[in-house]
């Protein structure tokens, strides 16, 4: 072979060596630029997810405070947040860090609001943020909460969930979530379908429910989202204890309390105004029941004198120790009034009433406006009623029942045409705007505040002692 020859093959294979080493180096390169993008892309993700960690270790935290704490908002410190805590593992390792922001909720709102922003400590510079509101339910929760049996008639229309520790019979319409708490019951009216061994919920209307234990068919007609029996009760006799704290809240320097009326008059007037002010009067006397038979009083002001002009209570509690007559409207306002006798009277008939005969309204729907009516016996409508009533409020019958007063004989006013409830009701003995003898209100429209469940009027009686997560959800930072 000659020299040339030689040369040359040597020249190709010096070029091939280089041309594939390269190539080799190239992808030795892109490797290692892959691995060390992968290894980063690693950490960053293991650094975000220990901040995220982080920061859902300070939701469960605030959480377990609040359940030891109810209403500690500054973490045990006193002072204004944020709240700085770290993260370690099972060893007692720092890992990450959380910092917490509390915000209290506003008066009336059981409502908290938790920021959580979590890091690692790893490399600080990831944050992952989560927002959470929690709260505790109030008894306005449901649209109707009764104690004793119920019946809701032809012509009712209710929208929200109802709750009654006895029976239901439900011959209307309800948009939402029917319960009971008990299985079966005796449904003591006189045109029952059934009687004795009723359905703890059932209807009359025709094809009227079977009872135990036939099973209960669906009936969407009556009960569109359903019915449930056998669910927890409700302490009504827990709210005696709720009553003394509202008198105690009412004779502080930011509450409104009057006691007994006094000699010659009957009770009080309170008229609510959107000036955030209210008209008080004291009842000379009730108005005259004129022909009409049935309840002695006709429990509609007959005269009464004017006491003055008030500035709503800064904590929004009204305490009246006497019968009160309550009418007008709010605007941004957020009350609670309660007509009671404390100490607790020996008997029945000396138990308290709030009255109801013109319109008590809202100007705003969206959770601005807030009335709460407790009365120690019941919430009651009078005689001398309005033709279309209107009540924007949740109302609470401790001991009584949340209806109009029975008005009968030759009397004018015995029928009335619409009462429309915004709001909610809970009434130990059965509520009722209308009897079977056809008085009372032809239409009764509920509708449901939901604004109630976790915003109630202030101090309103709560359901459960332990806060709700209403909503959780990671925020951009």
């Amino acid at each position: 072979m000659n020299k040339n020859k030689l040369s040359k093959k040597r020249g190709m294979i010096i070029i091939q060596t280089m041309v594939f080493s390269a190539i080799v180096i190239i992808i030795i390169s892109a490797l290692s630029a892959w691995a060390a993008t992968t290894i980063r892309a690693g950490r960053i993700a293991f650094n975000r997810e220990q901040a995220f960690e982080s920061a859902e270790a300070g939701i469960d935290y605030y959480r377990w405070h609040l359940a030891h704490a109810p209403t500690d908002y500054q973490d045990g410190t006193g002072v204004v947040g944020p709240y700085i805590h770290s993260v370690k593992d099972k060893d007692g390792n720092t890992i990450g860090q959380f910092s917490l922001d509390i915000i209290a909720p506003p008066i009336g709102s059981t409502i908290v609001k938790i920021k959580s922003t979590g890091s690692s400590s790893f490399d600080s510079s990831y944050l992952r943020k989560i927002e959470s509101q929690v709260a505790k339910p109030s008894i306005a929760k449901y649209s109707v909460a009764g104690n004793n049996a119920f019946r809701f008639g032809a012509g009712t229309e209710i929208f929200g969930p109802i709750h009654v520790n006895g029976g239901i019979r439900f011959d209307g319409l309800a948009h939402n979530l029917v319960t009971s708490g008990s299985t079966t019951y005796t449904d003591a009216d006189s045109d029952a379908c059934t009687t004795s061994n009723s359905y703890a919920v059932h209807t009359c209307l025709s094809p009227s429910d079977p009872t135990s234990p036939t099973p209960l068919p669906p009936r969407p007609d009556v009960f569109e989202t359903g019915r449930l029996i056998s669910q927890p009760t409700i302490d009504f006799s827990g709210f005696t204890t709720d009553l003394a704290l509202l008198k105690i809240d009412a004779q502080s320097a930011n509450g409104f309390y009057r006691d007994v009326a006094g000699s010659g008059f009957v009770g009080y007037h309170i008229v609510l105004k959107t000036n955030d002010t209210f008209d008080l009067y004291k009842i000379n006397s009730w108005a005259s029941v004129g022909s009409c038979s049935g309840t002695s009083s006709s429990w509609s002001i007959g005269t009464q004198t004017l006491q003055g002009n008030y500035v709503f209570p800064t904590n929004g509690i009204i305490f009246i120790e006497d019968h009160v007559v309550v009418d007008g409207q709010i605007d941004g306002a957020r009350l609670t009034i309660t007509a009671a006798d404390l100490p607790v009277p020996s008997s029945s008939s000396g138990y308290k009433n709030i009255l109801i005969n013109n319109d008590l309204s809202y100007t705003n729907y969206d959770g601005t406006d807030s009335l709460g009516l407790i009365g120690q016996n019941g919430i009651m409508v009078g005689l001398v009623s309005e033709d279309d009533l209107k009540i924007d409020a949740a109302l609470i019958a401790q001991n009584g029942k949340v209806g109009r007063f029975s008005y009968g004989g030759t009397c004018p006013l015995k029928n009335r045409s619409i009462i429309s409830l915004y709001g909610m009701i809970a009434s130990y003995a059965r509520y009722g705007f209308a009897f079977t003898n056809g008085t009372g209100y032809t239409t009764r429209q509920i509708t449901y505040d939901a604004n109630l469940l976790y915003a109630p009027p202030p101090s309103f009686p709560l359901t459960s002692a332990s806060y709700e997560i209403l909503s959780w959800q990671e925020v951009e930072n």
